[in-house]
Protein backbone atom coordinates (compact mmCIF):
# COMPACT_ATOMS: atom_id res chain seq x y z
CA UNK A 1 0.00 0.00 0.00
CA UNK A 2 1.16 3.50 -0.76
CA UNK A 3 0.15 7.04 0.10
CA UNK A 4 0.17 10.39 -1.69
CA UNK A 5 3.79 10.27 -2.80
CA UNK A 6 3.13 7.17 -4.90
CA UNK A 7 0.36 9.00 -6.74
CA UNK A 8 2.81 11.79 -7.54
CA UNK A 9 5.34 9.23 -8.72
CA UNK A 10 2.83 8.01 -11.28
CA UNK A 11 2.28 11.61 -12.41
CA UNK A 12 -1.42 11.27 -11.67
CA UNK A 13 -3.23 14.15 -9.93
CA UNK A 14 -3.94 12.66 -6.51
CA UNK A 15 -7.58 13.75 -6.57
CA UNK A 16 -8.12 11.64 -9.70
CA UNK A 17 -7.20 8.40 -7.96
CA UNK A 18 -10.37 6.76 -6.80
CA UNK A 19 -10.15 5.91 -3.10
CA UNK A 20 -10.78 2.44 -1.80
CA UNK A 21 -11.52 1.17 1.67
CA UNK A 22 -8.36 2.84 3.04
CA UNK A 23 -9.33 6.32 1.83
CA UNK A 24 -9.71 7.77 5.31
CA UNK A 25 -6.01 7.24 5.87
CA UNK A 26 -5.11 8.43 2.35
CA UNK A 27 -3.78 4.97 1.59
CA UNK A 28 -4.50 3.05 -1.60
CA UNK A 29 -3.85 -0.51 -2.63
CA UNK A 30 -1.42 -1.26 -5.43
CA UNK A 31 -4.32 -2.75 -7.41
CA UNK A 32 -6.26 0.52 -7.19
CA UNK A 33 -3.28 2.56 -8.33
CA UNK A 34 -2.53 0.26 -11.24
CA UNK A 35 -6.15 0.20 -12.42
CA UNK A 36 -6.34 3.94 -13.09
CA UNK A 37 -5.53 5.35 -15.56
CA UNK A 38 -4.65 2.74 -18.15
CA UNK A 39 -1.20 2.31 -19.64
CA UNK A 40 0.63 3.87 -16.70
CA UNK A 41 4.24 2.84 -16.37
CA UNK A 42 4.98 1.99 -12.74
CA UNK A 43 8.44 2.05 -11.18
CA UNK A 44 8.54 -0.06 -8.02
CA UNK A 45 10.75 1.73 -5.50
CA UNK A 46 9.97 -0.48 -2.52
CA UNK A 47 13.42 -2.04 -2.85
CA UNK A 48 16.21 -2.38 -5.39
CA UNK A 49 15.82 -6.12 -4.90
CA UNK A 50 12.67 -5.99 -7.06
CA UNK A 51 14.84 -5.44 -10.13
CA UNK A 52 15.03 -8.37 -12.53
CA UNK A 53 17.68 -9.61 -14.95
CA UNK A 54 17.28 -8.65 -18.59
CA UNK A 55 16.84 -11.18 -21.38
CA UNK A 56 20.53 -10.79 -22.23
CA UNK A 57 21.52 -11.50 -18.61
CA UNK A 58 19.35 -14.62 -18.61
CA UNK A 59 20.91 -15.77 -21.88
CA UNK A 60 24.44 -15.38 -20.50
CA UNK A 61 23.48 -17.32 -17.37
CA UNK A 62 21.90 -20.07 -19.46
CA UNK A 63 25.00 -20.40 -21.64
CA UNK A 64 27.53 -20.12 -18.79
CA UNK A 65 30.12 -22.87 -18.57
CA UNK A 66 29.64 -24.91 -15.40
CA UNK A 67 31.56 -27.48 -13.40
CA UNK A 68 31.82 -28.97 -9.91
CA UNK A 69 32.24 -26.07 -7.51
CA UNK A 70 32.92 -28.42 -4.57
CA UNK A 71 36.17 -29.42 -6.28
CA UNK A 72 36.87 -25.86 -7.36
CA UNK A 73 36.20 -26.81 -10.98
CA UNK A 74 33.35 -24.47 -11.89
CA UNK A 75 35.09 -22.03 -14.27
CA UNK A 76 32.36 -19.40 -14.09
CA UNK A 77 32.36 -19.32 -10.29
CA UNK A 78 36.16 -19.24 -10.24
CA UNK A 79 36.21 -16.34 -12.70
CA UNK A 80 33.64 -14.44 -10.65
CA UNK A 81 35.55 -14.92 -7.39
CA UNK A 82 38.86 -13.94 -8.97
CA UNK A 83 37.35 -10.84 -10.54
CA UNK A 84 35.73 -9.80 -7.26
CA UNK A 85 38.95 -10.24 -5.29
CA UNK A 86 40.96 -8.32 -7.88
CA UNK A 87 38.45 -5.49 -8.10
CA UNK A 88 38.45 -5.02 -4.33
CA UNK A 89 42.16 -5.53 -3.79
CA UNK A 90 41.70 -8.64 -1.64
CA UNK A 91 43.55 -11.95 -1.78
CA UNK A 92 40.45 -14.09 -2.28
CA UNK A 93 36.67 -14.07 -2.63
CA UNK A 94 33.92 -16.59 -1.94
CA UNK A 95 30.58 -16.75 -3.77
CA UNK A 96 27.68 -17.62 -1.42
CA UNK A 97 23.87 -17.66 -1.80
CA UNK A 98 23.01 -14.51 0.16
CA UNK A 99 24.33 -11.30 1.68
CA UNK A 100 23.19 -12.39 5.12
CA UNK A 101 25.33 -15.52 4.81
CA UNK A 102 28.27 -13.49 3.53
CA UNK A 103 28.12 -11.15 6.52
CA UNK A 104 27.77 -14.04 8.96
CA UNK A 105 30.79 -15.82 7.46
CA UNK A 106 32.86 -12.68 7.90
CA UNK A 107 31.70 -12.14 11.48
CA UNK A 108 32.49 -15.73 12.44
CA UNK A 109 35.84 -15.72 10.66
CA UNK A 110 37.02 -12.68 12.58
CA UNK A 111 35.55 -13.97 15.87
CA UNK A 112 37.51 -17.20 16.12
CA UNK A 113 37.24 -17.75 19.87
CA UNK A 114 34.49 -17.84 22.46
CA UNK A 115 33.48 -14.65 24.21
CA UNK A 116 33.76 -12.34 21.19
CA UNK A 117 31.86 -9.09 20.76
CA UNK A 118 31.42 -7.04 17.57
CA UNK A 119 30.79 -3.30 17.37
CA UNK A 120 28.04 -2.31 14.90
CA UNK A 121 25.92 0.77 14.25
CA UNK A 122 22.50 0.75 15.87
CA UNK A 123 20.84 1.16 12.45
CA UNK A 124 22.94 -1.48 10.72
CA UNK A 125 21.46 -4.27 8.62
CA UNK A 126 23.63 -6.79 10.48
CA UNK A 127 21.91 -5.84 13.73
CA UNK A 128 18.34 -5.30 12.55
CA UNK A 129 17.65 -7.57 9.60
CA UNK A 130 19.77 -10.71 9.76
CA UNK A 131 17.79 -12.89 12.18
CA UNK A 132 20.28 -12.36 15.02
CA UNK A 133 22.54 -14.80 13.17
CA UNK A 134 25.66 -13.54 14.93
CA UNK A 135 24.23 -14.72 18.26
CA UNK A 136 22.05 -17.57 17.02
CA UNK A 137 24.68 -19.31 14.90
CA UNK A 138 28.00 -17.67 15.63
CA UNK A 139 27.73 -17.29 19.41
CA UNK A 140 28.81 -13.66 18.98
CA UNK A 141 27.53 -10.69 20.96
CA UNK A 142 26.81 -7.40 19.17
CA UNK A 143 27.47 -4.05 20.83
CA UNK A 144 26.05 -0.91 19.26
CA UNK A 145 27.15 2.65 18.69
CA UNK A 146 24.54 5.19 17.51
CA UNK A 147 24.57 5.80 13.78
CA UNK A 148 24.58 9.42 12.67
CA UNK A 149 22.22 10.48 9.85
CA UNK A 150 25.05 10.08 7.32
CA UNK A 151 25.64 6.43 8.30
CA UNK A 152 28.83 7.06 10.26
CA UNK A 153 29.27 6.91 14.03
CA UNK A 154 31.37 8.78 16.56
CA UNK A 155 34.83 7.25 16.61
CA UNK A 156 35.52 8.30 20.18
CA UNK A 157 32.37 6.53 21.30
CA UNK A 158 33.43 3.47 19.32
CA UNK A 159 36.73 3.40 21.19
CA UNK A 160 34.84 3.65 24.48
CA UNK A 161 32.75 0.62 23.49
CA UNK A 162 35.84 -1.49 22.80
CA UNK A 163 36.49 -4.19 25.40
CA UNK A 164 39.37 -6.55 26.04
CA UNK A 165 39.18 -9.63 28.25
CA UNK A 166 42.87 -9.26 29.01
CA UNK A 167 41.89 -6.46 31.36
CA UNK A 168 39.33 -8.65 33.11
CA UNK A 169 38.38 -12.26 32.44
CA UNK A 170 34.67 -11.45 32.84
CA UNK A 171 34.69 -9.15 29.78
CA UNK A 172 34.12 -10.12 26.16
CA UNK A 173 36.76 -9.32 23.57
CA UNK A 174 36.03 -6.87 20.75
CA UNK A 175 36.88 -8.94 17.70
CA UNK A 176 35.54 -6.76 14.88
CA UNK A 177 34.10 -3.38 13.89
CA UNK A 178 31.44 -3.30 11.15
CA UNK A 179 30.33 -0.50 8.85
CA UNK A 180 27.67 -0.38 6.12
CA UNK A 181 28.27 1.38 2.79
CA UNK A 182 25.98 2.56 1.37
CA UNK A 183 23.87 2.72 4.52
CA UNK A 184 20.37 1.46 3.84
CA UNK A 185 18.58 2.55 7.03
CA UNK A 186 20.19 5.98 6.82
CA UNK A 187 18.65 6.66 3.44
CA UNK A 188 21.30 5.06 1.27
CA UNK A 189 24.00 7.46 2.42
CA UNK A 190 27.55 7.03 1.15
CA UNK A 191 30.15 6.86 3.92
CA UNK A 192 32.60 9.77 3.56
CA UNK A 193 36.02 8.70 2.26
CA UNK A 194 37.78 10.83 4.87
CA UNK A 195 35.85 9.18 7.69
CA UNK A 196 36.66 5.73 6.34
CA UNK A 197 40.37 6.57 6.29
CA UNK A 198 40.21 7.88 9.85
CA UNK A 199 38.37 4.77 11.01
CA UNK A 200 40.82 2.52 9.16
CA UNK A 201 43.81 4.11 10.86
CA UNK A 202 42.11 3.87 14.25
CA UNK A 203 41.16 0.19 14.09
CA UNK A 204 44.64 -0.65 12.83
CA UNK A 205 46.11 1.08 15.87
CA UNK A 206 43.69 -0.84 18.11
CA UNK A 207 44.47 -4.09 16.25
CA UNK A 208 40.79 -4.72 15.52
CA UNK A 209 39.72 -6.00 12.08
CA UNK A 210 37.23 -3.97 10.02
CA UNK A 211 34.35 -5.46 7.99
CA UNK A 212 32.17 -3.62 5.50
CA UNK A 213 28.63 -4.69 4.72
CA UNK A 214 28.72 -3.54 1.11
CA UNK A 215 25.42 -4.92 -0.14
CA UNK A 216 25.06 -1.68 -2.11
CA UNK A 217 28.77 -0.88 -2.20
CA UNK A 218 28.96 -0.10 -5.91
CA UNK A 219 26.47 2.75 -5.44
CA UNK A 220 29.18 4.43 -3.36
CA UNK A 221 31.75 3.78 -6.10
CA UNK A 222 29.53 5.53 -8.66
CA UNK A 223 28.74 8.42 -6.30
CA UNK A 224 32.31 9.13 -5.20
CA UNK A 225 34.17 8.20 -8.36
CA UNK A 226 36.77 6.52 -6.16
CA UNK A 227 38.06 3.07 -7.27
CA UNK A 228 36.55 0.15 -5.30
CA UNK A 229 39.87 -1.09 -3.94
CA UNK A 230 40.72 2.40 -2.68
CA UNK A 231 37.48 2.69 -0.70
CA UNK A 232 37.95 -0.67 1.04
CA UNK A 233 41.73 -0.74 1.38
CA UNK A 234 41.46 -0.50 5.19
CA UNK A 235 38.76 -3.19 5.38
CA UNK A 236 39.81 -6.74 6.21
CA UNK A 237 36.65 -8.13 4.62
CA UNK A 238 33.69 -6.92 2.60
CA UNK A 239 30.36 -8.34 1.47
CA UNK A 240 29.00 -7.28 -1.91
CA UNK A 241 25.63 -8.25 -3.37
CA UNK A 242 24.97 -9.01 -7.03
CA UNK A 243 21.15 -8.93 -6.94
CA UNK A 244 20.61 -5.24 -6.14
CA UNK A 245 19.59 -2.82 -8.87
CA UNK A 246 19.87 -5.17 -11.84
CA UNK A 247 19.69 -3.25 -15.11
CA UNK A 248 20.32 0.11 -13.44
CA UNK A 249 22.57 2.50 -15.38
Amino acid sequence: MFGKQFGKLLSIPFKQIKPGKFSKANIYTVTELLSYPENVRVVDYRSDTFSKPSDEMRRVMYEAEVGDDVYGEDPTTNELENKGASMLGKEAALFVPSGTMANLLALMTHSDSRGCEIIVGDESHILLWEQAGAAQIGGIQLRTVPNKPDGTFDLKEMVCKRRDNKAHSFLPRTSLVCVENTHNSCGGRVLPIGWMKELGALVKELEIPLHMDGARFFNSVVKTGVPPDEIVKDCDSINICLSKGLGAP
